[in-house]
């Protein structure tokens, strides 16, 4: 009797534990199936884009490029030589102040004397000319000189006036090459010529600046030329200081070695900047003003042609627009807007004529916090709908299930016995006191 309430308390103990795998193997299979295949699973395909839209607003833009130029003297005179010959004295050198007319420098030409003796020759024969002219005119007016005679006196007279003249002009002219002067009062920028040179015509003597302000020369394009007007300020830097400069000459003619057009800039404040010196300076090569703007980053393009998302209704509209200028941050609209137009300002893959969107901030699953906020909750929802149910429902059914089955089983085997009230206690209370029970029946 004792060992066959030992096998009926091992079968009851079987049989709870038993019960207990598989409460807990089918809660957690159903647990883990619940996500994939539930309502958390159907959420995530119904979930649509949230974006921004922005209205087009009124503003400027102003595009520059980057140049080089180069900073000479408001007023700057080149001194070249205009006769050849040796250099026989120089009397400034470079960073002196002159006045104008005041000598630079003295050259021997070989020209001076040759003028000279000519100038001397031409003085001796106006003045023989013009002894016989006074002679003759006695004769003439005594009427012993034929007036045809005296006209030829009076001739020679007059051409020997001429060749003088002429011997003189050349003389002061050959003074003129041998001695040279400042044309203007200023700064030797430079003067590289040294006693004992040989020096051809043309060749460069000194350079003088005027006294007055600086400017800043550089050469645009075609293009650049175009939006760029006499007044216009640039922006000028110089090892760090920034400088102001306004466009003070526009050349219209190309210039033959750039092919490009030559402009100056009148300099302010800038005699710390030495002359000659390489600046750089901004220009503004493009502009617009109270022009219709749209965030950059909105304007698509296909085959070359621009467009962007509107906003309506919750759907997304393709539109075409005209685009002009632009910088980093706004593109200039010419056409295919209005000012109560939402422009899509955020890029996302699901963009396309007809898509549904949700404007961000407008309220619900489309503010911005809502979307994280259903995503966040979602798996939250889900295994815990899923243990609800699933958990009640499973430790219900299995507990039920199995405790009647075996049970049922434990009844039978008993029932052989004549063990029936244990079999049906077995039966009833598995789930709940099993164990209890079994000890209970076996005292």
């Amino acid at each position: 009797m004792r060992r066959k309430k030992a096998m009926i308390i091992g079968g009851a103990a079987l049989v709870a534990v038993a019960a207990a795998v598989l409460l807990l193997g089918g809660g957690k299979d159903k647990a883990a199936g619940g996500p994939a295949g539930g309502p958390r699973g159907g959420a995530m395909s119904a979930n649509v884009p949230v974006v921004k839209a922005v209205n087009p607003t009124r503003g400027d833009i102003r595009l520059t490029s980057g140049l080089t130029g180069t900073v000479e003297p408001a007023d700057v005179v080149y001194v070249y030589a205009k006769a050849s010959g040796d250099v026989t004295a120089v009397m400034v050198k470079a960073g002196d102040t002159v006045t104008a007319g005041q000598v630079l420098c003295e050259i021997d030409t070989k020209q001076v004397e040759t003028a000279r003796n000519s100038l001397d020759a031409a003085e001796v024969s106006l003045s023989e000319a013009r002894s016989n002219l006074d002679r003759m005119q006695i004769l003439y007016a005594g009427g012993d000189l034929s007036a045809q005679d005296y006209e030829q006196y009076s001739n020679k007279a007059k051409s020997a006036q001429l060749q003088y003249e002429s011997a003189k002009l050349a003389y002061d002219r050959q003074v003129e090459y041998s001695t040279v002067t400042a044309p203007i009062g200023g700064r030797v920028e430079s003067c590289d010529i040294e006693v004992h040179d040989s020096v051809g015509q043309s060749t460069q003597l000194c350079v003088i600046a005027g006294e007055g302000d600086k400017r800043v020369s550089f050469y645009v394009t075609e293009r650049m030329m175009a939006n760029i007007t006499v007044g216009d300020q640039l922006d000028i830097t110089k090892n760090g200081t920034a400088y102001k400069a306004y466009v003070s000459e526009i050349s219209a003619m190309v210039d033959a070695d750039t092919g490009l057009f030559k402009v100056k800039a009148q300099l302010e404040g800038a005699d710390a900047i030495p002359t000659g010196s390489t600046v750089k300076l901004s220009l503004v090569t493009d502009r617009t003003e109270n022009a219709m703007l749209v965030p950059v980053d909105a304007i698509y393009y296909s085959n070359g042609d621009g467009y962007v998302y509107l906003y309506r209704d919750g759907e997304v509209e393709r539109t075409a627009v005209e685009v002009g200028i632009y910088d980093s941050q706004n593109a200039e609209i010419l056409g295919g807007l209005n000012m109560d137009d939402l422009v899509i300002s955020t890029w996302s893959s699901d963009l396309y004529e007809g898509a549904k969107v949700e404007l961000k901030g407008a309220g619900g699953a489309g503010d911005a916090a809502g979307q994280p906020a259903g995503e966040a909750t979602g798996p939250e929802t889900g295994p815990a709908g899923g243990a609800g149910d699933e958990g009640a429902g499973g430790a219900g059914g299995q507990s039920a299930g199995g405790a009647g089955s075996q049970g049922a089983d434990g009844a039978d085997s008993q029932s052989a016995d004549g063990a029936d009230g244990q079999g049906a206690g077995s039966a009833g209370g598995q789930g709940a006191d099993g164990a209890g029970g079994q000890s209970a029946q076996a005292r």
